[in-house]
Formats: C-alpha cells, sequence, structure tokens
C-alpha cells in the first residue's frame, strides 16, 4: 500500500526564557530549511499562518519565535496554540528552551544586552526572570520538545536542534544517549538518567586518566568488573522494556544520559556500548559525551 503523501504545514513555534538561546535555535532551523520570523505577538501566530497558506510560494516549514517581550499579547499565546494544534492542516510542535536562572544572568553580563522586561522591573534581572519563568509555565506544560541550555556550547545547541528536527519525517523515535559529568551539573534535558558513580572509577588508574570512555582501554577496564556487566544487562533488558512503550505513547523523543563523576570515563563507556546496543536493534540513535572536553586535571 502507498504512503499518503504528508500534505500538512509543519509549524515550530520556539518560546522559552530569554537569553536562553532561541536566537541560535532560529537560525539553525533557517539554514535546514524553515520560514522563519522572530517575536511576533501570540495573537499574530494565526493570521501569519494564513497568509503563508495562501502565499505563491506554498511554504511547508514555518518557524515562529514568540516570548514574553510582546508583553501583555503573551496571555494569548496558550489559547493561540491549542487552537493550531487542532487544526488538521497543520503539523504544531512547540519548541521550549530555557537554562538557568545564574546562566541566564551570567549571559546577559557578557553581552551586556537589556532583558525584554528590564525597564518593568527597574533593572532588577532577578524579578524579571522569576515573573517571566512563571509566566511561562503553561506552555511549557504543552511542549513537545524541551531543551536546557545552560551548560550547552553554541556549537551544542545548533547539533540538539538539527537533531530533533533533521529526523520529524522519521516514522521510529529519535534517542539521544548522552554522558555527563555530576561535577558539571546534572543532565537536566534527560528523561532518563542512570549514575554510574558505582562503578570502579578509572581515573585511579595512571595509564587510563586521561584517556576517555571513547578508547577500548577505559571500556575494557570498565566492564572488566562483574558489577559493571551486571549493570549493562539490566540497563539492556529495562530499555527493551520502556523503549516500546514510549513510542507507544507517541513519544517522538527520547533523552538517556548517563552520568559521572567527572564525565569522561565511566558515563562515557556506558553511553558508547548502550548507543551501540540500541543501533543494533534498529534505532536511530545519536551519542554525544557533554563533558568530555572539559579540564581532565
Amino acid at each position: 500500500m502507498q504512503e499518503t503523501e504528508d500534505v500538512r504545514m509543519h509549524v515550530v513555534v520556539v518560546t522559552g526564557m530569554s537569553g536562553s538561546g532561541k536566537s541560535v535555535v532560529m537560525d539553525v532551523l533557517e539554514d535546514i530549511g524553515y520560514y522563519c520570523i522572530d517575536n511576533l505577538p501570540p495573537q499574530l501566530m494565526g493570521k501569519f499562518v494564513d497568509i503563508c497558506r495562501e502565499s505563491e510560494n506554498h511554504l511547508q516549514k514555518l518557524a515562529i519565535a514568540a516570548d514574553l517581550r510582546s508583553g501583555d499579547m503573551f496571555t494569548d499565546a496558550y489559547r493561540t496554540l491549542l487552537d493550531m494544534e487542532r487544526q488538521p492542516d497543520l503539523d504544531v510542535k512547540i519548541l521550549y528552551i530555557e537554562a538557568e536562572d545564574e546562566v541566564i544572568i551570567k549571559r546577559y553580563k557578557e553581552t551586556r544586552r537589556k532583558h525584554p522586561l528590564d525597564e518593568r522591573f527597574g533593572g532588577c534581572l532577578h524579578n524579571a526572570i522569576a515573573y517571566e519563568r512563571e509566566q511561562l509555565l503553561r506552555v511549557k506544560g504543552i511542549a513537545d520538545y524541551y531543551v536546557e541550555t545552560s551548560y550547552f556550547s553554541a556549537s551544542q545547541l545548533k547539533e540538539q536542534i538539527r537533531e530533533i528536527f533533521l529526523d520529524n519525517s522519521s516514522d521510529s523515535m529519535s534517542i539521544k544517549v548522552t554522558s555527563f559529568g555530576f561535577k558539571y551539573g546534572v543532565s537536566t534535558e534527560s528523561d532518563l538518567v542512570f549514575d554510574v558513580r558505582c562503578l570502579p572509577n578509572p581515573y585511579y588508574i595512571p595509564e587510563l586518566r586521561h584517556h576517555t570512555g571513547c578508547e577500548k582501554c577505559v571500556q575494557d577496564y570498565v566492564m572488566s568488573f562483574e558489577q559493571s556487566q551486571t549493570l549493562m544487562e539490566k540497563l539492556k533488558d529495562l530499555l527493551d522494556f520502556l523503549i516500546p512503550l514510549y513510542i507507544q505513547e507517541g513519544k517522538s523523543r527520547l533523552v538517556i544520559a548517563f552520568g559521572c563523576t567527572g564525565g569522561k570515563h565511566r558515563s562515557i563507556t556506558f553511553t558508547e556500548l548502550i548507543g551501540d546496543y540500541l543501533i543494533s536493534k534498529g534505532m536511530h540513535v545519536v551519542k554525544q559525551h557533554r563533558d568530555i572536553g572539559k579540564d581532565r586535571s
């Protein structure tokens, strides 16, 4: 039976905290073929989509950035988004971007730019961020994708957005398996987080200290212990059970994270081996090592 061509207009609404990286996201979406418009008042989103429907160019991929800089008009965003999602000829996805308060503050200080709510709160950045976060809660609750950018470089964020939206046409769930170091902060974007600090640490083996879990010597050491092998088998069993359930519930993307102390040895080993295991099962998998380039001293 021949598959029916998807003629729906694909609309990505990018929203979230100011200073979290929405401009970077919009740049990536433009690069991969989306027609992008920034700072559009929420109540105009539906009208803009209608205009694009009727355009001679027959635009099929739109990206709209909307945030609180539109002021009180943003209160219409929640209702507008729900209305758009109900339209059968639209495939609407909401991408919510955020970062920790202190990270956002640091970014504003480094760029010397004003927060959109700066004047409203008399220059108090903490109050502006707190208000913005509260106002965005309803929209965050209906988001299809959530990206936490506190520990991402611009290039890592770009890679993440490409992973999400370049694979939207795939029927299979996209799985990201990532490693991180607890000393640099927990991976808050993840759906499943596994702490492998319970395993022997190659860091204390002088000849392994400056290698990573991407290398066979480290993997062989980590997996030489019975507890590591047992944990690996139990993780495979757990994922074999969970992943079909996520797919059944319509989840399009799953993020699995492994954390160790510094994010160099044990977490990378498990990310590599579990990633390879899922690939061998025919799943679409991307592996990422968040802290592999951090100081190894």
